[in-house]
């Protein structure tokens, strides 16, 4: 991508904090106007489209591609109303019969005008993605000294991060018996919306404190959410390279200042990184020795590498020197090649872990798509596991690009075999392995849309508990490798 000359500027905020930027906005967006994209190099002149004045992109396929995230942004944003009324449908049943003590008793007091309706705020109340995996309990039999404990600890942790602040802290003090640090409900100043949320605890690891920050992802039935795991939108930042636009601003970057090291604390208006930032630094004083991990799935998991490579950013080498590692699930691509270096240097200085767990076929690890003519890509090593949960370390995951012709049918040949194991779990793994009717709902939904249910939260629990442990012991980064 080039830039000639200069012409009128179409520009939403301040951007001199980056080096180049490309910013899609599908609500922009005319049929004609959409249409003319592929065929013009000139894509600064749409209106849909905010970068440099005078960019030109002679890449026909680049442009073809940009074409198709806007087409699947607006498609995303079409169904974004239908979808949030099926999830809360989803959500609203199974609430309302526990509220009541099961369906019997739902009748009995719909009968006698004592009907309970479920409390969105209670400890108990389960998003749809709690009620695709309702375990809030550690795996007895992974001890802090099994490789498997932390990664086993940071999917629970990001599974509960889905859910309301009452269920969470219930969940670190009486099933983990940990302590809980605080919820964060956090702004995003280009949504002007609380948009991020996230918390942290601490418990022991071996006779360390062990503090954990967990980012939540995306909510299933969210269509502007998922629209950013399709969205090609990104800043280049000085030193660090091209990072996914929405991420950075879902982190805390600021409208008219991008990364500045300090901002004035809005206690109204709290921003994910810097709150997360501050807590650390408070908790880590007390105790010089004690460590902390990051975690999270989905967008959570986006959130999660790029909250240490912003710590670099900011030259926070405290900070840094105490994250024991990064642990993420189903996670997107986040930037480009250059922040795959940079961010395999910080790795590196600071002897952090960096776990990337995918599963089988999950969609979200496979987006934004990695071709010569886009520009985010993996970082690392994969940590695979297919439909079995046997584990490989891996340069890159099968198929890293979902869309392949090849992999078609043993896609939809695995996801039946899914949805049969959701049947046979029980018998083999033992009861908390039992998967509940939204689960196998999902299962079923892979049958149409493979790779769609891989991305749930309950296959990640299963291969941190199931997955062989010396698979969990390799989580060095080459800093010579692609």
């Amino acid at each position: 991508m080039a830039t000639e000359g200069s012409s009128g500027s179409k520009k939403t905020c301040d951007k001199s904090f980056c080096e180049d930027y490309l910013l899609l906005s599908p609500k922009d967006v005319g049929l004609f106007d959409l249409i003319k994209l592929p065929f013009s190099k000139h894509i600064g002149e749409r209106k849909f489209i905010d970068c440099p004045d005078g960019t030109i992109e002679e890449s026909f396929s680049q442009r073809f591609v940009i074409f198709l995230s806007i087409v699947a942004q607006k498609f995303l944003h079409f169904i974004d109303k239908p979808l949030s009324w099926v999830g809360s449908a989803v959500e609203f049943m199974p609430n309302l019969m526990a509220a009541n003590g099961g369906f019997f008793k739902l009748l009995l007091n719909t009968v006698s005008g004592k009907l309970v309706l479920p409390d969105k705020e209670s400890p108990v109340y389960l998003t749809a993605i709690g009620l695709w995996d309702i375990r809030r309990d550690l795996d007895s039999k992974i001890k802090n000294e099994d490789p498997r404990y932390t990664s086993a600890l940071a999917i629970m942790a990001a599974k509960a991060a889905y859910e309301n602040e009452a269920y969470i802290k219930e969940t670190v003090e009486k099933h983990w018996e940990m302590e809980f640090l605080g919820f964060f409900n956090c702004w995003d100043d280009y949504e002007e919306d609380y948009t991020t949320q996230g918390f942290m605890w601490s418990g022991k690891k071996g006779d360390s404190e062990l503090i954990g920050v967990c980012f939540r992802g995306t909510s299933p039935f969210n269509g502007k959410d998922w629209s950013s795991d399709v969205d090609l939108s990104w800043y280049e930042l000085h030193g660090i390279g091209k990072a996914h636009a929405g991420f950075l601003k879902a982190l805390g970057l600021q409208s008219s200042q991008g990364w500045p090291n300090d901002i004035q604390a809005d206690k109204q208006k709290p921003y994910a990184y810097y709150v997360i930032r501050q807590k650390l630094k408070e908790r880590l004083e007390n105790n010089p020795n004690a460590k902390f991990l990051v975690t999270g799935h989905s967008l959570g998991a986006a959130l999660s590498i790029l909250f240490p490579a912003v710590l670099a950013y900011h030259k926070e080498t405290d900070l840094l020197s105490k994250l024991e590692g990064v642990y993420t699930f189903g996670q997107p691509r986040v930037g480009d090649h250059k922040f795959g270096e940079y961010m395999k240097e910080v790795l590196v200085t600071h002897g952090m872990r960096y776990h990337r767990f995918v599963y089988c076929n999950d969609l979200v690890p496979r987006v934004p798509f990695d071709s010569s003519d886009v520009y985010f890509k993996h970082f690392g090593d994969c940590h695979y596991y297919n439909s079995f949960y046997k584990g490989q370390v891996l340069a890159e995951e099968p198929n890293k690009n979902y869309f392949s012709i090849l992999a078609i049918i043993p896609m939809f040949a695995n996801a039946i075999w899914e949805l049969f194991r959701s049947f046979i779990m029980y018998y083999q793994n033992g009861p908390e392995y039992c998967e509940t009717y939204t689960c196998r709902g999902w299962r079923v939904i892979g049958l149409l849309i493979a790779g769609l249910p891989a991305h749930g939260p309950p296959d990640y629990v299963n291969l941190t508990r199931l997955g062989s442990p010396e698979l969990f012991i390799t989580s060095t980064v080459d800093p010579s490798t692609d």
